[in-house]
Protein backbone atom coordinates (compact mmCIF):
# COMPACT_ATOMS: atom_id res chain seq x y z
CA UNK A 1 0.00 0.00 0.00
CA UNK A 2 1.34 3.70 -0.68
CA UNK A 3 2.71 5.13 2.14
CA UNK A 4 2.23 8.48 3.63
CA UNK A 5 -1.25 9.27 3.06
CA UNK A 6 -3.93 12.03 3.12
CA UNK A 7 -7.05 11.64 4.60
CA UNK A 8 -10.40 12.41 3.21
CA UNK A 9 -13.79 12.08 4.92
CA UNK A 10 -16.93 10.79 3.64
CA UNK A 11 -20.46 11.49 6.40
CA UNK A 12 -22.00 13.86 8.31
CA UNK A 13 -21.65 13.54 12.04
CA UNK A 14 -23.04 10.57 13.62
CA UNK A 15 -26.00 11.20 15.94
CA UNK A 16 -24.37 7.69 17.77
CA UNK A 17 -21.49 9.06 18.99
CA UNK A 18 -18.85 11.40 20.12
CA UNK A 19 -17.23 11.64 17.11
CA UNK A 20 -17.91 12.25 13.52
CA UNK A 21 -17.63 9.34 10.47
CA UNK A 22 -15.12 10.76 8.08
CA UNK A 23 -12.65 9.14 5.45
CA UNK A 24 -8.86 9.57 4.93
CA UNK A 25 -7.19 9.12 1.91
CA UNK A 26 -3.56 8.38 1.91
CA UNK A 27 -1.23 11.21 0.12
CA UNK A 28 1.95 13.02 1.74
CA UNK A 29 0.78 14.58 4.15
CA UNK A 30 -1.59 14.08 6.82
CA UNK A 31 -4.20 16.27 6.31
CA UNK A 32 -7.76 15.59 7.01
CA UNK A 33 -10.25 15.42 4.63
CA UNK A 34 -13.49 13.73 6.05
CA UNK A 35 -16.13 11.27 5.13
CA UNK A 36 -19.89 12.11 4.69
CA UNK A 37 -23.09 10.28 5.99
CA UNK A 38 -25.43 10.70 9.31
CA UNK A 39 -25.53 6.98 10.99
CA UNK A 40 -28.02 6.24 13.06
CA UNK A 41 -27.60 3.90 16.43
CA UNK A 42 -28.23 0.43 15.78
CA UNK A 43 -28.52 -2.61 17.58
CA UNK A 44 -24.19 -3.51 17.80
CA UNK A 45 -22.89 -2.51 20.61
CA UNK A 46 -18.94 -1.81 20.96
CA UNK A 47 -18.63 -5.46 22.30
CA UNK A 48 -19.57 -7.00 19.41
CA UNK A 49 -17.29 -7.67 16.53
CA UNK A 50 -19.03 -9.47 14.22
CA UNK A 51 -20.40 -7.56 11.05
CA UNK A 52 -24.38 -8.87 11.68
CA UNK A 53 -25.49 -9.58 15.35
CA UNK A 54 -29.41 -9.80 15.04
CA UNK A 55 -29.02 -6.65 13.48
CA UNK A 56 -28.73 -6.65 9.39
CA UNK A 57 -27.69 -8.66 6.67
CA UNK A 58 -24.72 -11.06 6.65
CA UNK A 59 -21.87 -9.95 4.43
CA UNK A 60 -21.71 -11.72 1.24
CA UNK A 61 -18.86 -9.92 0.05
CA UNK A 62 -20.72 -6.69 -1.78
CA UNK A 63 -20.76 -3.60 -0.23
CA UNK A 64 -22.10 0.28 -0.98
CA UNK A 65 -19.87 3.18 1.21
CA UNK A 66 -20.86 6.83 1.64
CA UNK A 67 -18.90 9.97 1.18
CA UNK A 68 -19.10 13.13 0.22
CA UNK A 69 -18.82 14.71 -2.93
CA UNK A 70 -19.07 18.48 -2.16
CA UNK A 71 -17.54 20.90 0.07
CA UNK A 72 -18.09 20.67 3.97
CA UNK A 73 -16.50 22.02 6.63
CA UNK A 74 -15.88 20.33 9.94
CA UNK A 75 -14.01 21.65 12.91
CA UNK A 76 -12.60 23.98 9.89
CA UNK A 77 -11.61 20.99 7.88
CA UNK A 78 -12.89 20.19 4.35
CA UNK A 79 -14.48 16.45 4.37
CA UNK A 80 -15.68 16.28 0.64
CA UNK A 81 -14.34 13.12 -0.91
CA UNK A 82 -15.92 12.42 -3.85
CA UNK A 83 -15.14 9.45 -6.09
CA UNK A 84 -13.09 11.85 -8.22
CA UNK A 85 -10.77 12.27 -5.22
CA UNK A 86 -10.23 8.85 -4.62
CA UNK A 87 -9.16 9.02 -8.60
CA UNK A 88 -6.76 11.17 -8.29
CA UNK A 89 -5.22 9.82 -5.52
CA UNK A 90 -1.93 7.91 -5.89
CA UNK A 91 -2.05 4.54 -7.20
CA UNK A 92 -5.83 5.88 -7.22
CA UNK A 93 -6.24 4.39 -3.25
CA UNK A 94 -7.06 5.70 -0.08
CA UNK A 95 -7.96 4.73 3.62
CA UNK A 96 -11.62 5.02 4.48
CA UNK A 97 -11.61 6.20 8.25
CA UNK A 98 -13.66 8.42 10.33
CA UNK A 99 -16.51 5.89 10.51
CA UNK A 100 -18.30 6.30 13.99
CA UNK A 101 -21.20 3.58 14.03
CA UNK A 102 -20.97 0.57 15.39
CA UNK A 103 -22.29 -1.69 12.96
CA UNK A 104 -21.01 0.48 10.35
CA UNK A 105 -17.61 -0.48 11.65
CA UNK A 106 -18.25 -4.45 12.13
CA UNK A 107 -19.03 -4.55 8.33
CA UNK A 108 -15.70 -2.70 8.06
CA UNK A 109 -13.76 -5.18 9.80
CA UNK A 110 -15.95 -7.92 7.84
CA UNK A 111 -14.50 -7.06 4.51
CA UNK A 112 -12.09 -8.78 2.63
CA UNK A 113 -9.19 -8.39 0.06
CA UNK A 114 -10.48 -7.75 -4.11
CA UNK A 115 -14.37 -7.54 -2.34
CA UNK A 116 -16.15 -5.25 -4.53
CA UNK A 117 -18.23 -1.65 -3.17
CA UNK A 118 -20.35 0.83 -4.77
CA UNK A 119 -18.89 4.37 -4.25
CA UNK A 120 -21.71 6.54 -3.35
CA UNK A 121 -21.98 10.30 -3.17
CA UNK A 122 -24.16 11.23 -0.36
CA UNK A 123 -25.13 14.70 1.55
CA UNK A 124 -25.37 16.22 -2.04
CA UNK A 125 -27.62 17.70 -4.41
CA UNK A 126 -27.76 14.37 -6.12
CA UNK A 127 -27.21 11.35 -4.37
CA UNK A 128 -26.25 8.48 -6.01
CA UNK A 129 -23.83 5.56 -7.03
CA UNK A 130 -20.44 7.08 -9.33
CA UNK A 131 -18.38 4.46 -9.36
CA UNK A 132 -16.92 1.00 -7.85
CA UNK A 133 -13.95 0.09 -6.33
CA UNK A 134 -12.32 -2.80 -4.43
CA UNK A 135 -11.04 -3.20 -1.46
CA UNK A 136 -7.16 -3.90 -1.34
CA UNK A 137 -6.51 -3.68 2.62
CA UNK A 138 -7.94 -5.37 5.52
CA UNK A 139 -9.42 -3.21 8.60
CA UNK A 140 -6.72 -1.71 10.76
CA UNK A 141 -7.21 0.47 13.65
CA UNK A 142 -8.28 4.31 12.33
CA UNK A 143 -5.29 6.83 13.57
CA UNK A 144 -8.02 9.37 12.84
CA UNK A 145 -9.35 8.44 16.13
CA UNK A 146 -5.99 9.24 18.49
CA UNK A 147 -5.38 12.66 16.56
CA UNK A 148 -7.06 15.55 18.51
CA UNK A 149 -7.56 17.90 15.76
CA UNK A 150 -9.48 15.45 13.30
CA UNK A 151 -12.84 15.66 12.84
CA UNK A 152 -13.23 11.89 14.22
CA UNK A 153 -11.15 12.13 17.34
CA UNK A 154 -12.49 9.89 20.23
CA UNK A 155 -10.97 10.34 23.49
CA UNK A 156 -12.42 7.57 24.82
CA UNK A 157 -10.60 5.37 22.04
CA UNK A 158 -7.29 3.86 23.65
CA UNK A 159 -4.38 3.00 21.35
CA UNK A 160 -3.94 -0.59 22.99
CA UNK A 161 -7.20 -1.22 22.83
CA UNK A 162 -8.76 0.99 19.52
CA UNK A 163 -12.42 1.16 18.66
CA UNK A 164 -12.31 1.76 15.44
CA UNK A 165 -11.20 0.58 12.34
CA UNK A 166 -10.66 1.47 8.47
CA UNK A 167 -10.27 -0.24 5.29
CA UNK A 168 -7.87 0.43 2.03
CA UNK A 169 -10.17 0.90 -0.94
CA UNK A 170 -8.48 1.67 -4.65
CA UNK A 171 -10.82 3.27 -8.13
CA UNK A 172 -11.96 0.70 -9.97
CA UNK A 173 -14.08 2.73 -12.61
CA UNK A 174 -16.50 5.19 -13.06
CA UNK A 175 -19.96 3.94 -13.97
CA UNK A 176 -21.13 3.79 -17.49
CA UNK A 177 -23.46 6.64 -16.04
CA UNK A 178 -24.08 8.03 -12.79
CA UNK A 179 -27.14 5.87 -10.98
CA UNK A 180 -28.96 8.58 -8.72
CA UNK A 181 -30.81 7.60 -5.63
CA UNK A 182 -34.33 8.48 -7.01
CA UNK A 183 -33.99 5.80 -9.58
CA UNK A 184 -32.67 3.46 -7.18
CA UNK A 185 -36.10 4.18 -5.22
CA UNK A 186 -38.39 3.51 -8.23
CA UNK A 187 -37.00 0.67 -8.43
CA UNK A 188 -36.96 -0.56 -4.73
CA UNK A 189 -41.06 0.56 -4.52
CA UNK A 190 -41.33 -1.79 -7.54
CA UNK A 191 -39.67 -4.14 -5.56
CA UNK A 192 -41.60 -3.83 -2.46
CA UNK A 193 -44.69 -4.51 -3.93
CA UNK A 194 -44.10 -7.17 -6.56
CA UNK A 195 -40.92 -8.99 -5.32
CA UNK A 196 -37.04 -8.29 -6.58
CA UNK A 197 -33.62 -8.07 -5.61
CA UNK A 198 -34.04 -4.46 -4.40
CA UNK A 199 -37.13 -5.28 -2.04
CA UNK A 200 -34.97 -5.16 1.49
CA UNK A 201 -32.25 -3.07 0.19
CA UNK A 202 -30.36 -1.63 3.31
CA UNK A 203 -30.13 1.92 1.02
CA UNK A 204 -33.55 2.18 1.81
CA UNK A 205 -34.54 0.00 4.98
CA UNK A 206 -30.96 1.30 6.97
CA UNK A 207 -30.91 4.49 5.22
CA UNK A 208 -28.25 6.31 7.23
CA UNK A 209 -26.01 3.65 8.18
CA UNK A 210 -22.67 4.86 5.57
CA UNK A 211 -21.23 1.48 5.15
CA UNK A 212 -23.88 -1.15 4.03
CA UNK A 213 -23.51 -4.88 3.13
CA UNK A 214 -25.40 -5.79 -0.56
CA UNK A 215 -26.14 -9.38 -1.63
CA UNK A 216 -25.04 -10.66 -5.15
CA UNK A 217 -28.71 -10.19 -6.38
CA UNK A 218 -28.97 -6.37 -5.58
CA UNK A 219 -25.46 -5.44 -6.61
CA UNK A 220 -25.92 -7.36 -9.85
CA UNK A 221 -28.75 -5.30 -10.36
CA UNK A 222 -27.74 -1.82 -9.49
CA UNK A 223 -24.69 -2.87 -11.52
CA UNK A 224 -27.13 -4.02 -14.76
CA UNK A 225 -28.63 -0.22 -14.66
CA UNK A 226 -25.67 1.01 -16.20
CA UNK A 227 -26.54 0.14 -19.48
CA UNK A 228 -30.40 0.90 -19.25
CA UNK A 229 -31.96 4.23 -19.77
CA UNK A 230 -32.73 6.07 -17.12
CA UNK A 231 -36.45 5.12 -15.46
Amino acid sequence: MPRPRKRASRCAPEPEMEAPSGKCVKATKTETLHKPVVEAKTCDSPEKDQATKNCGKEPSGYWLMKSEPESRLEKGIDVKFGIEDLKAQPKQTACWDGVRNYQARNFLRAMKLGEEAFFYHSNCKEPGIAGLMKIVKEAYPDHTQFEKNSPHYDPSSKKDNPKWSMVDVQFIRMTKRFIPLAELKVHHQAHKANGGPLENMALFTRQRLSVQPLTQEEFDFVLSLEDKKPS
